[in-house]
């Protein structure tokens, strides 16, 4: 059969079909065409074994942006898309990979899961609107469409779209941009556009493998967090709100910021860094609780020295001397009150920790840091608010090697190294001031001239420690010479006032016995 014959007989095919549709609409009335239509349909979904789910990117009444729409065309771009003949690039607000490939309008996919195939369509719809503008506008409607058989109808509905909506959160997590907030005095929070933190992007590369501490506490840290990490079942299991306190204490320069933003990177959890003392009361603390987000760090830094939060009370007497003298001084109560904006109780913060607002969200860390551990309430730190103490020591030879990599990327030195490690034996350097001197000063500097710098800065707080120690023992020897003289002082007074108090005794009982005084 030719060509020619082809198109002859697909003609009359056409004709003839044109030919039936007209009788059918002239001979047919509405009502049995209408009839007609609804069980063929009926017929075509019966034959038809295919199921198909579609998912706008608008819903609502407000047509606001549907999340579940963006999740799902994030899960496509990340495992699918690549199979996509064309593709779309998008710009993505706060990830770390700005420009998105996914698939193009009117394209199909297909993925695969537990062994059953399914496809996933991009489709847009387009609708003129009638409108007195000489521009018409138009409304476009975009939507994602899954097709699969319908003998796998129950797992399609409870586990794989379940599964495609983690699977995208979780890959938004993972390339999202992280994100530093502080708070903002209370002041701000109801102008226009303000919130009550601001944020700005987190941008701090300290990792575990770059932190100066113990490779055995540097682990010990890792399985907690890992082990954290993957608790959701095991706290719910538990009833315990799913988060976490670390306390973070030790000298200044020993990295208890660094060890921070390490965990931040290593969790990929943004950090809120709270200012206590801006905060007037317990009931603003808990609102900027319940405006920080899940999978976060919630940070106090120097807690110390924030507020006044050693749990200590006033003598019920000394409390009333107070009141009573502001009563007659408004001008002094005026002044108190400014100078101490912020009222938030040792109780506030024990509720922010672990109360019942504590478990307004979930996957969070609270981190505490401190100079001096000694000076907090004991009820802030137990177990169960602080579940972790982290002692952030002095540099040890196992930390400089590590510093010793992330500065020169010297591993070893036969003569330098045992040298220096002998010397922070001997004393206390912290990781900060081993850095600084580990760093070039200069482009002519080599590896060895600030190890040698390293080791004479040793050496110097070797002597000043050896100073400060002789110094410590004479200063107690010279106490201790004081003391014993202020005690012979006092003996010998004691045995003065002794002998004038014997002599008048006797002269009190010689003029009791013989009348006269001897």
């Amino acid at each position: 059969m030719g060509i020619r014959e082809i198109w002859s007989n697909l003609g009359s095919i056409m004709a003839s079909i044109m030919f039936v549709y007209a009788m059918y609409e002239k001979f047919f009335p509405p009502a049995l065409r209408r009839y007609l239509r609804k069980y063929t349909h009926k017929f075509t979904n019966f034959m038809y074994p295919y199921i198909k789910i579609t998912f706008y990117e608008k819903s609502g009444d407000n047509l606001k942006h549907n999340k579940t729409y963006t999740t799902i065309q994030t899960y496509l771009s990340a495992n699918s898309s690549q199979r996509a003949r064309r593709l779309k690039a998008e710009v993505i607000k706060d990830s770390q990979n700005p420009l998105v490939l996914s698939m193009d309008d009117n394209q199909e996919i297909t993925d695969e899961f537990n062994g059953v195939k399914v496809w996933w369509s991009a489709n847009h719809i387009t609708s003129r609107t009638q409108s007195f503008s000489i521009y018409p506008s138009s409304d476009e409607k975009r939507f994602l469409t899954l097709t699969f058989h319908k003998r796998h109808r129950e797992l399609i509905t409870t586990s794989y779209i379940q599964h495609v909506l983690e699977q995208g959160k979780a890959i938004t997590m993972k390339n999202r941009q992280l994100k530093i907030y502080t708070n903002n005095p209370s002041n701000d929070w109801f102008r226009y556009r303000s919130t009550k933190w601001s944020h700005t992007t987190f941008e701090h590369p300290a990792s575990f493998e770059t932190l100066a501490l113990e490779p055995k506490k540097k682990e010990e840290i890792l399985n907690d967090l890992v082990k954290f990490k993957k608790g959701k079942e095991y706290y719910a299991k538990v009833g315990k709100a799913w988060k976490r306190g670390y306390l973070l204490f030790g000298p200044p320069g020993t990295g208890k910021s660094t060890m921070i933003s390490a965990i931040a990177n290593f969790m990929n959890y943004d950090v809120y860094d709270l200012e206590l003392t801006i905060v007037k009361d317990n009931n603003e603390l808990k609102r900027l609780l319940i405006e920080t987000s899940s999978k976060s760090i919630i940070v106090i830094e120097d807690i110390d020295c924030s507020l006044d939060l050693t749990g200590q009370r006033k003598k019920k007497k000394e409390k009333d001397d107070v009141e009573n003298d502001e009563k007659k001084d408004p001008i002094k109560k005026a002044e108190k009150e400014e100078k101490n904006e912020s009222k938030v109780t040792l109780s506030g913060l024990l509720n922010f920790i672990d109360g019942i607002w504590s478990a307004c969200g979930s996957e969070r860390i609270i981190i505490f840091t401190t100079n001096f551990v000694d000076k907090l309430d004991p009820a802030l730190i137990r177990r169960g608010r602080m579940d972790k103490h982290i002692e952030m020591s002095y540099c040890s030879y196992q930390a400089f090697k590590v510093l010793a990599r992330n500065y020169l990327d010297v591993e070893f030195h036969d003569d330098l190294f045992p040298i220096i490690e002998k010397l922070l034996e001997e004393t206390n350097m912290t990781p900060a001031d081993v850095a600084e001197n580990l760093m070039p000063k200069s482009i002519t500097e080599d590896f060895e001239s600030c190890l040698k710098n390293l080791i004479q800065s040793l050496e110097i707080a070797k002597k000043k420690d050896e100073e400060e120690a002789k110094k410590k023992i004479e200063d107690e020897e010279v106490k201790l010479k004081a003391e014993k003289e202020k005690l012979e002082l006092a003996q010998e007074e004691e045995k003065v006032k002794a002998d004038e108090k014997l002599e008048e005794n006797v002269k009190e009982n010689g003029v009791k016995e013989n009348g006269v005084i001897h």
